[in-house]
């Protein structure tokens, strides 16, 4: 019953870590939600040869206001650091992430 119960609110087992996968080929990161049914994911393209366009994070609204986002927000702006790209914020939530974690190695790789 219990098992039940929360699967169908959607809870997130709290002894699981969220991981955050990055498929280059499809330009994005995502976390598994409950098992392998739900996904959040932010999206990226490449707007030149070492320029990202991170364009868009979507959380289903059942996980909404767990910092789930702030787990894709984080490694998106960790790839741009890692592979010296810059990047363009579309996204108003990689904005906001930013503008909270104004980290130099973050703004450095941001256009404006």
């Amino acid at each position: 019953m219990y098992l039940h119960l929360a699967a169908a609110m959607n809870v997130l087992d709290i002894n699981t870590p969220l991981r955050v996968e990055h498929d280059k080929k499809r330009r994005q990161f995502s976390i598994r939600l409950n098992g392998s049914h739900d996904r959040a994911v932010l999206l990226y393209e490449y707007v030149g040869k070492k320029t990202v366009d991170l364009q868009h994070t979507e959380v289903p609204e059942a996980y909404r206001g767990r910092e789930i986002a702030k787990h894709l927000a984080k490694a998106a702006m960790d790839f741009v650091v890692e592979e010296d790209l810059k990047a363009h914020l579309t996204c108003w939530y990689i904005q906001k992430y930013v503008k909270e974690n104004p980290h130099p190695h973050y703004l450095e790789h941001v256009l404006h």
